[in-house]
Order: C-alpha cells, then sequence, then structure tokens
C-alpha cells in the first residue's frame, strides 16, 4: 500500500491553524522577516516595493502562486496605483514563470473578495495564480478531498524562484 504524506495541510484541514497570529501575508511582507518560520521563506519567491510573489502553502496543484501586496488591504479599490502596477506586473512575471516551468495547458488567475467568493485570508487581497492540466482533478479531489501534489513545495521553489529573479532584472 501507498501512502500520500502532506504534514504541512493537518491545520489547514482540521482548522487549527492560529489565526489570532496575525495576517500571514503582512508576516511575510518583509524580507527576513524574524517572526517567519524559516521554512516558509523559501515560498517567497520575489520581494517587489509593493507586493511580493509567495507559494500557496496549501496548493491546489503544484506551481500554486499568490500575488500579495505588502499594505493590508482588502479590495482592489483600495490599492494605489503603484500597488496595482506592481500587483499587475508580478501578476504577467508568474503567467510566464509558470508557463516556463510547467508548460500547464491554462492556467486560472483569480481574486476572491470576501469570504462568500471563496477568500481565506479576507482582509488583505491577493492574486492566485494555478496552473492547470487537462484531467487534473481526479478522484482523490472529488471522492477524497485530498489533492495529490507530485513535487515538494521545496522543488517547486527551487524551480520557480531563479526565473522570477531574471524577470524582475530585466524590468529593472
Amino acid at each position: 500500500m501507498e501512502r500520500l504524506w502532506s504534514p504541512w495541510r493537518l491545520a489547514y484541514v482540521t482548522g487549527t491553524s492560529d489565526e489570532s497570529a496575525g495576517c500571514i501575508f503582512c508576516d511575510v511582507s518583509t524580507p527576513g522577516h524574524d517572526a517567519l518560520d524559516p521554512s516558509r521563506e523559501e515560498l517567497v519567491l520575489a520581494h517587489g516595493r509593493e507586493t511580493y510573489v509567495i507559494l500557496n502553502l496549501y496548493p491546489y496543484n503544484n506551481g500554486h502562486l499568490m500575488v500579495v501586496p505588502r499594505r493590508h488591504v482588502a479590495s482592489l479599490g483600495a490599492l494605489s496605483t503603484g500597488e496595482l502596477n506592481e500587483l499587475m506586473a508580478f501578476t504577467r512575471d508568474a503567467e510566464v514563470a509558470l508557463n516556463e516551468a510547467y508548460r500547464p495547458q491554462g492556467i486560472n488567475v483569480g481574486i476572491n473578495l470576501g469570504r462568500p467568493a471563496g477568500a481565506g485570508i479576507v482582509d488583505h487581497i491577493h492574486i492566485h495564480l494555478v496552473p492547470r492540466w487537462t484531467g487534473d482533478t481526479n478522484f482523490m479531489s472529488v471522492v477524497g478531498n485530498t489533492r495529490v501534489l507530485p513535487e515538494e513545495m521545496s522543488e517547486t521553489s527551487r524551480r520557480l524562484r531563479p526565473i522570477f529573479e531574471r524577470l524582475l532584472k530585466a524590468r529593472t
């Protein structure tokens, strides 16, 4: 019998994650933030002046990224022009990086505003980019409410980080 291990999802699945600790997006918005668990630092792929790119700790597929403004705001309407511009530039970079690294057949790009719309972190807006392949939703997701991810997060980070570094260097 084979086993599927994804221990990082336990707190999420059981609802025991410590949401009282503050906003996870604010905690990681500063490079080298002291309060950040070192294992989560590798999730941050690129830092900009106004925004950053991070791997989703609870991904739907390998390569599931989020583009996040540094400032704690809940809506697009609350962002400055500079924040919006950088948010979109990093979203474009994320699309390019995912296409280069994974060659997906499609990419879901989305923003969930408010809990009824599916926002897990309601008060800090972020854009999801999820690479997709025909048939990537299998019986485990549909019947078992379990995701099967064939690549470890550290490998995903290792694969994507140099692409973001190159793209950011080309922009400056």
